[in-house]
């Protein structure tokens, strides 16, 4: 599996130096209608003790993330992709080491305009994570596509800028995928016993905004409400991310990231996740 993530990062790696390499040679006359943004950074932390009376553990933890935009706009049609991947370990001296973040997501909208800031769209939005889980009781509780999320739908999109747009999509199909000996013995992440796949039809709002807080403080937020038809509608999936990077210099940042998920049929309560770390930074 690290294999499988050092391949992910090392494949984007290539690939954007190949599409900088592109537009480098590209003409005023001939500029691309790809417009290509992305943002690396690698987090470490190490703390060690040695006759500390106060106490503590020797412990190192990393955090790799990729956030990446490729978005397309010519003439009437905009067609917006952005992919946003992390895993970070810890290891704390004397246990085996841990997850602090895993996640892949990938964001699709493409629209075609209708009248001022108004398309006619549609899009898709996956999640899924790279690694295995581990409970609190040593158990396996999920692994790379259980769970998995798909939503797809057409809809209308209010687009503002690259960085302000809200997609409304009211007939949105919504796939929840998980291994079927995760369902073996009752439901999981609302998948019914014995099976590996859960269908919904609902409505999905998607929210994106980015902005600067100040020079070197940029914000970003991404919300994505969905509303199941078929059942209790009143129960809204949310998952709202923030996440701040406040640029030091060219290379290093410091970095937050704030994310929490409310879905019934995951957890009863609010799932929150946030981390905060000083980097390596790298634009691209």
């Amino acid at each position: 599996m690290k294999k499988l993530i050092v391949g992910l990062f090392s494949v984007l790696a290539v690939y954007s130096a190949q599409a900088q390499e592109t537009e480098a040679t590209a003409t005023a006359e001939m500029a691309s209608p790809w417009t290509k943004t992305g943002n690396f950074t690698f987090l470490l932390n190490q703390s060690s003790f040695s006759n500390w009376q106060a106490g503590g553990d020797n412990n190192v933890s990393g955090n790799v993330k990729v956030n990446y935009d490729f978005n397309y706009k010519e003439g009437d049609w905009n067609w917006d992709n952005k992919v946003i991947a992390s895993y970070g370990l810890t290891k704390l001296q004397g246990q085996d080491q841990k997850k602090t973040d895993d996640r892949f997501e990938f964001n699709s909208i493409v629209g075609k305009k209708a009248q001022g800031n108004w398309f006619y769209s549609a899009f898709l939005n996956f999640k899924t994570q790279f690694d295995t889980g581990i409970d609190k009781k040593g158990f396996k509780n999920s692994h790379f596509m259980s769970p998995a999320y798909l939503q797809v739908g057409p809809g209308m999109l209010w687009k503002k800028s690259d960085n302000l747009k809200v997609n409304i999509a009211p007939a949105t199909s919504r796939l929840i995928f998980v291994h079927n000996h995760f369902t073996e013995f009752g439901d999981a992440f609302g998948v019914e016993q014995g099976k590996s796949m859960k269908y919904q039809l609902g409505m999905s709002i998607n929210g994106y905004y980015k902005f600067d807080v100040m020079e070197n403080v940029s914000v970003e937020n991404i919300l994505n409400l969905y509303s199941n038809y078929l059942k209790k509608p009143e129960n809204v999936v949310v998952d709202y991310q923030l996440n701040i990077v406040m640029k030091i210099n060219k290379y290093l940042s410091t970095n937050f990231t704030f994310q929490t998920i409310y879905d019934d049929l995951a957890f009863q309560g609010f799932q929150i996740r946030e981390m905060v770390g000083v980097g390596v930074n790298y634009n691209f």
